[in-house]
């Protein structure tokens, strides 16, 4: 466990070898999950850093993760909002401690950034899941053993008890809905349940997880949307359904599942995303 005054040298660290590269304050922070780096590709006026030239940036290994920060601006937008998306990100069951896992929206929300969106490639449990379905996150269940914020706490960077009652804030779902019906399309609303992986989950598990009222279940997003709501960052959640869960689905569970899912939901989640960004407020 690094000590506060070892964590804000690195962010500062961190934000000053970004700042080389790029001096823009990011008004939106974005996370990419599996499937949807290629997003952050979609970005205009583009600088690209590749994780490894960032200071203390933890480097991703999971197939799907592009691990690089791209910093622009959306398509058609001269005037609109400055996004700094991560294109992939590093989990817990990749052996990092907790606060590594949560350091680069830290890092991110360092630079500036008032609202951080964060996706992911999850598994349906709600009866009504479909593969490719874009759902928000209304909620979530911390179920991986541990919590991002456990140790010093630092005073610097947000208070010793967080409240966590909207920390998928309902705004910024409000207007992520009105994003999707003007694009045609549909979100619905659930309840994310994040376990540590890399197993995907037994029928049993997934069982238990139905009755705790859980409708999504993953191995990332909550310890990164606790931090970020932590720092006072507003927080909004996507995630693509890639597959439907153990004992949901008739077939084995596989990433490469996940993956093609996800590219096959992309243009749709694009259009949604941009059109959501474009539209939050401005502070």
């Amino acid at each position: 466990m690094n000590a506060p005054n070892d964590l804000r040298a690195r962010l500062s660290a961190a934000t000053d070898s970004i700042r080389k590269r790029d001096a823009r304050v990011p008004d939106i922070a974005v996370v990419l999950g599996s499937g949807l780096s290629p997003f952050a590709d979609t970005l205009v006026d583009a600088t690209v850093i590749e994780y490894p030239d960032i200071a203390h940036m933890p480097v991703v290994t999971v197939p799907g993760h592009a691990g690089k920060l791209v910093i622009g601006k959306l398509p058609n937008e001269p005037d609109g909002p400055v996004v700094a998306a991560l294109a992939g990100r590093v989990h817990f069951y990749e052996g990092h401690a907790m606060d590594t896992v949560v350091f680069p929206v830290r890092m991110l929300v360092s630079l500036g950034a008032k609202f951080v969106l964060l996706t992911n490639a999850a598994g349906g449990i709600a009866p009504t899941s479909r593969p490719g379905d874009l759902v928000l996150i209304s909620d979530h269940l911390n179920l991986q053993g541990t919590n991002p914020l456990i140790g010093p706490n630092d005073s610097a960077l947000g208070p010793r008890f967080p409240d966590m009652t909207r920390v998928w804030d309902p705004e910024l779902r409000a207007i992520a809905q009105r994003a999707a019906q003007s694009e045609g399309s549909e979100l619905r609303e659930g309840v994310y349940a994040a376990l540590t992986g890399p197993s995907y989950e037994t029928p049993a598990e997934i069982r238990m997880l139905r009755a705790m009222g859980a409708d999504l279940v993953g191995m990332s997003t909550v310890p990164e949307a606790i931090a970020a709501r932590h720092m006072g960052a507003r927080v909004l959640g996507i995630s693509c359904v890639t597959n439907l869960a153990a004992g949901v689905s008739a077939t084995d569970l596989s990433h490469e599942e996940v993956e093609h899912t996800a590219k096959s939901a992309r243009d749709r989640f694009t259009r949604i995303v941009r059109r959501t960004l474009a539209t939050l407020p401005r502070t």
